[in-house]
């Protein structure tokens, strides 16, 4: 098992501790369990349920695991249950999208937490590292979090050049 800690903001300040993320990866067969325990900060719901385009633009945990040449799986998961799970083939060329994983949310008043398990084929190939991230807030109140901060003017998390090592080899 790995445990992944978002305590900063995507720049690097530093959050309150009742505002940090907690993320834990173990393997689980043929897939990878991915863990959260996050604040809740009470946005509405995607409309639809399930697999939700577009879920990064509601409050939003996000796994990215980076793999060689240029391939990664993004994995975001929501605190009302939706999930979304994309592909790539280089920095933001997505390969495809909406594959179903299991997945629970709950939400308690001030935090939520959930469990999914993802395919380990729906990873790329050896991957090498990870990073990840919090969204939440709406327009000019949206926060964004991260583990491993990014560098840059604004928060970019297609950023294979940055996270942790991948802790499992699959």
């Amino acid at each position: 098992m790995t445990a992944l800690r978002i305590a900063t903001t995507w720049d690097g300040a530093a959050l309150a501790p009742a505002a940090c993320t907690a993320v834990q990866l173990s393997l689980a067969g043929e897939s990878v369990r991915i863990d959260v325990d996050a604040p809740f900060a009470g946005d509405p719901a995607p409309a639809g349920t399930g697999s939700v385009p577009g879920l990064w633009e509601h409050e939003v945990v996000e796994l990215f695991v980076f793999g060689h040449r240029g391939r990664y799986t993004e994995i975001e998961l929501g605190p009302h249950g939706h999930w979304l799970v994309l592909r790539f083939d280089g920095v933001r060329r997505r390969v495809d999208g909406g594959h179903p994983i299991a997945f629970d949310a709950r939400i308690s008043v001030d935090r939520w937490t959930g469990s999914a398990e993802i395919r380990r084929d729906l990873l790329p190939e050896r991957p090498v590292r990870c990073n990840v991230f919090r969204i939440s807030g709406r327009a000019t109140e949206r926060r964004y979090e991260a583990a491993v901060p990014v560098p840059g003017e604004r928060p970019d998390f297609h950023r294979p050049d940055v996270g942790v090592p991948w802790p499992f080899d699959l």
